[in-house]
């Protein structure tokens, strides 16, 4: 920014979040202007939203301004004819920033960082994670048969009884509460369909148990022991989070429109995340709250999907997102969740998901214990950057949950690629998603309209809405899907 200081009195500004491929192109687009561009992070600096908000009339980012005019998202950035553009350069390049030009952070206010974390999780060794580790070369995990099935890699109760007393010198009353302590830790786990499953451990006579690395499955955190004290769920997804969409943010190409996802798990950083996912094996879910749920599962969600993409490439029909989204997993909680499964398990109270016949969750199913009472409809836009614009914010905290929940909506819907209306023909064209998971906004077209309507920003397609609504009989139809963006849903 010196070198322009001199000849240049004005700026351009623009609010931007971590990630978002939009920000990207659009700086990108900026910095080859010649004009000093100041970019404010509002994941970092939240209180400015609702300012921004107010300037522009819009919810998503990137918002774009030259001195205090403002030219709206990267999309209309891009659209500028060039001698537009050019009289806007010349604005900032020549006038003075006016009185009213968009606001910039204070410096070092403390509440500017209230969306950071600084990303850092120091690990205490929990109390049983020595035992663990001993017992791995304590030669009492073996294979084991029952009937006519063989249990790799398993133990009774009498055999870890046996040698915690021989081996750690306990007495037997210890050695079984240990057994118990170790099962409700999560560090082992009942085998599947062997003795009973109420998760008293030693009560029945053939039970056997495995350790939870042990326990076959392909979820991404698994094969390693989460030997840290579990921390808080919210906080920890949190930092997982901001940690994976650091990484994103690295390696986006300069246009916003592909990731490096090849260099982004041969960086350093990334084995630091793989530590931190880990982690998510033993932690605590059944005494969340419903904000700390949705808090929880939405930034796990969509850092799941980005080590999804990283290990298997991005799904590029409906066949590869089907497979992706039942198939990409973490162990959460000491139980295997998939996309699919946090998506219409957990944060959709348990609804059947595109193209399922089945609920995920049947009722023996202990992760039933965490889904919503009800389908959560917000959720479907934090889950979601649409093909021109992403929601202002970067990791969703419990606090603030609905208020940001609403702010995604908003921002969603003012993107022409999930809401257009044509008064001429009183239609009204909606993203897929309001297709696919129509239950959730009431069923009929009719509510779903409605539903739109209430959770819309005021603006003037707001308007158009309402007065294609109150003439009577709207069409409704859907919008083809953009495969080719960096949505995630």
């Amino acid at each position: 920014m010196e070198e322009f200081k001199s000849t240049t009195l004005g700026r351009v500004t623009v609010y931007s979040i971590q990630g978002c491929p939009h920000c990207v192109q659009a700086k990108a687009t900026l910095g080859r202007l010649g004009v000093p561009v100041c970019d404010v992070d509002l994941g970092r600096h939240p209180q400015l939203r609702a300012r921004v908000k107010a300037l522009t009339g819009r919810s998503s980012v990137p918002q774009i301004f030259f001195n205090n005019i403002h030219v709206g998202g990267n999309d209309d950035l891009q659209k500028l004819a060039p001698e537009e553009l050019q009289r806007l350069v010349n604005v900032v390049k020549k006038e003075p920033l006016p009185a009213d030009a968009p606001p910039l952070p204070e410096e070092n206010k403390a509440e500017d960082m209230a969306g950071e974390t600084d990303g850092e999780f120091v690990c205490e060794r929990d109390e049983f994670a020595d035992l663990v580790e001993d017992l791995k070369h304590g030669n009492v995990i073996a294979a084991h048969r029952r009937g006519l099935t063989v249990y790799k890699k398993s133990f009774s109760c009498d055999q870890l009884v046996d040698w915690l007393q021989k081996e750690k010198g306990m007495a037997r009353a210890e050695a079984c509460n240990t057994g118990q302590a170790l099962l409700q830790k999560k560090y082992m786990v009942s085998v599947r369909g062997v003795g009973q499953q109420d998760g008293s451990f030693g009560e029945e006579k053939d039970a056997l148990y495995r350790l939870l690395e042990d326990d076959p499955h392909s979820a991404l955190n698994a094969g390693q022991t989460a030997a840290c004290s579990p921390i808080q769920a919210a906080e920890l997804s949190l930092i997982v989070r901001e940690l994976i969409l650091k990484l994103f943010s690295e390696h986006l190409s300069a246009d916003g429109k592909s990731v490096d996802y090849k260099g982004m798990s041969a960086n350093p950083a990334f084995e630091r995340y793989c530590e931190l996912a880990v982690q998510l094996q033993r932690v605590e879910l059944l005494s969340l709250s419903r904000e700390e749920k949705l808090a929880f599962f939405i930034n796990i969600y969509n850092a799941l999907v980005i080590h999804g993409y990283l290990r298997l490439g991005a799904p590029t029909n409906m066949w590869q997102r089907y497979r992706f989204f039942n198939y990409v997993s973490y162990l959460i909680g000491g139980e295997v969740f998939t996309l699919q499964d946090i998506e219409n398990g957990v944060l959709r109270g348990n609804r059947k998901g595109v193209a399922q016949l089945l609920r995920p969750f049947s009722k023996a199913d202990p992760r039933l214990q965490v889904a919503l009472p009800d389908a959560e409809p917000l959720i479907h836009f934090a889950l979601n950057c649409g093909a021109k614009g992403c929601p202002p914010i970067k990791t969703y905290t419990p606090q603030d949950i609905d208020s940001q929940l609403r702010t995604a909506a908003e921002a969603f819907l003012e993107n022409d690629d999930a809401c257009l209306v044509d008064s001429g023909k009183r239609e009204v064209r909606l993203s897929q998603i309001f297709k696919w998971y129509k239950a959730d906004f009431g069923g009929t077209d009719e509510k779903l309209l409605t539903w739109v309507v209430e959770h819309m920003g005021d603006s003037p397609k707001k308007t158009s809405l309402q007065g294609v609504l109150s003439a009577g009989k709207t069409k409704v139809s859907f919008l083809p899907y953009d495969w080719s963006s960096n949505s995630s849903h």
